[in-house]
């Protein structure tokens, strides 16, 4: 009798079923705000390296220009360590076309130990203003 009467008690139960809920949950919310950080990152360069290709392009300026601006507002968006390597050129496309070419190779922010090991590689494309 005794036994019978333990088996079909509850107490303690609410608090079994809290800890492993929230902890799933946590995981859960890290692992989507992970992601999200590392969307907004990944944004933030596309545009930056963008934005230096078309001021690279720009009739007067040169695709060193372009390259310092990225750089400038990789900086001033996220953090001078995202901006640490920036390049530019100027590559002729199959139809003859000229295009300035920003690339930008930034590590993945990671919150935690989980994360990718490697980063991002964008890059901003505008066609020259002079041709």
């Amino acid at each position: 009798m005794i036994g019978a009467s333990r088996l079909g008690d509850d107490r303690g139960s609410a608090v079994v079923d809290f800890t492993l809920t929230s902890t799933l949950l946590l995981f859960v919310f890290l692992a989507v705000f992970q992601l999200g950080l590392a969307l907004h990152v990944r944004n933030t360069l596309i545009s930056c390296a963008a934005e230096g290709a078309r001021y690279g392009a720009r009739e007067g300026s040169s695709a060193q220009q372009g390259e310092d601006r990225a750089r400038d507002l990789i900086t001033r968006s996220l953090s001078a360590r995202y901006a640490s390597s920036v390049s530019s050129r100027v590559d002729t496309t199959s139809s003859g076309v000229q295009v300035v070419v920003v690339d930008v190779e930034a590590p993945v922010p990671v919150v935690g130990l989980i994360g990718p090991s490697s980063g991002f590689d964008v890059s901003g494309r505008a066609f020259l203003e002079t041709q």
